[in-house]
């Protein structure tokens, strides 16, 4: 089966073009004009078994093809383009900053982010009306970055740029952007190197330690993937307010704000596939060839709503508790900070929620400015009444 990711029906509802590709075949192609072929894996099981396969490796060269300056060029790497003990190495020396344990920690510096953002949000409603996106959802990522890198706060207004930008979409601006990110993370690690935060933490290490080049490689890096909960929170507010049953469900029952931010997320994943990977030899997956050097992807709208897996799986269930979804990917490239933007998601709704309990959306929910595109699943504008 065959899926062209410009076909406007496609566009107007990804995920539901995705669903029935899952029912068709285990794997599909997915073309579109300039990027060739990738092999999408719709089927949980296939896409777990995929993302951990050795014979599956990620391009050594998929940034250095960027047009950006010479001296940008030895940051471009990042962890998501290294495998086997190279990767692991990265891994391993960059993993305490991001446990479990440190995004809890993190509670404590991002609520009174959050408190700011949602003191402004009136002053920003003209008409009665304000841009939940632009206003919170867009802006909160980046300054949890901002945060955990220890950037100052006279220089977080050009790092929420950055953010705007990456989430604008444009390939073309986001190209002529990443000079003045690399720029920003080298002066972030410059001036991180004594404090208590993540670059501190990170460089002061016993042992083996993250060099320099590398820290500003994860510090810009975690510019580009940081934004994925700028789109997890819009969607799941979107989507909380389009049925105020749920609403209604998670103000009677705070306790279950963590596991709705999990069932958020497998419901309507912000990114719609994972980062390719090459097939180092012909492979076999799902009963499919797939041929030496082609890209391979996990579709994860349809994995994470496969019925093998799933029960019921294209209903919203906020007391769901069955298996992992694959919104943070799987195995070995499985997110660093997908526990931090589980904590800053559950925490700015919980916020929304209590702050503004007579918030509604401003328009019907049929009308919401979902972009066309195949890859993410975002708004350009959450329009709500406080």
């Amino acid at each position: 089966m065959e899926l062209d990711l410009t076909d406007p029906e496609l566009l107007r509802d990804p995920i539901a073009a995705y669903d029935r590709a899952r029912e068709a075949a285990p794997v599909v192609r997915l073309t579109t004009p300039g990027f060739g072929v990738l092999w999408g894996v719709t089927r949980h099981a296939d896409a777990r078994a995929m993302l951990t396969d050795p014979r599956l490796a990620p391009s050594p060269e998929s940034f250095i093809r960027m047009g950006v300056p010479e001296h940008c060029r030895q940051y471009m790497r990042t962890m998501q383009e290294r495998d086997g003990p190279e990767h692991r190495r990265l891994r391993d020396l960059a993993r305490p900053a991001f446990t479990p344990r440190r995004a809890e920690a993190m509670r404590p510096r991002i609520a009174p982010l959050i408190d700011r953002l949602l003191d402004d949000l009136p002053g920003h409603a003209r008409d009665g009306v304000t841009d939940l996106l632009a206003h919170v959802a867009q802006p909160l990522p980046m300054d949890v970055i901002c945060e955990l890198a220890g950037v100052p706060a006279a220089e977080r207004d050009r790092w929420r740029t950055h953010g705007a930008v990456i989430l604008a979409g444009d390939g073309r601006a986001l190209m002529a952007r990443v000079p003045e990110m690399i720029d920003d993370a080298i002066r972030a690690v410059g001036g991180g190197r004594a404090g208590d935060d993540m670059i501190g933490m990170l460089a002061a290490a016993d042992g083996d330690r993250l060099s320099e080049q590398e820290l500003v490689t994860l510090v810009w890096h975690l510019v580009l993937a940081g934004q994925v909960p700028a789109n997890l929170i819009a969607n799941s507010m979107a989507t909380l307010l389009a049925d105020p049953a749920l609403i209604g469900a998670l103000r009677a029952e705070p306790a279950l704000l963590p596991g709705a931010v999990e069932e958020l997320t497998r419901w309507q994943p912000p990114q719609m596939f994972t980062i390719p990977r090459f097939a180092g030899e012909e492979i076999e997956i799902g009963g499919v060839r797939i041929p030496k050097g082609a890209p391979v992807t996990a579709v994860l709208p349809a994995a994470s709503r496969d019925p093998r897996v799933f029960t019921d799986p294209a209903r919203l269930d906020l007391r769901r508790r069955e298996a992992a979804h694959l919104g943070y990917g799987h195995g070995p490239h499985f997110c660093l900070g997908a526990q931090l933007a589980r904590v800053q998601t559950e925490m700015v709704l919980a916020a929304l929620l209590d702050r503004f309990p007579r918030m509604r959306l401003a328009v019907d929910p049929a009308e919401l400015p979902w972009v066309p595109d195949p890859a993410t699943r975002r708004l350009s504008a959450l329009p709500v009444t406080l």
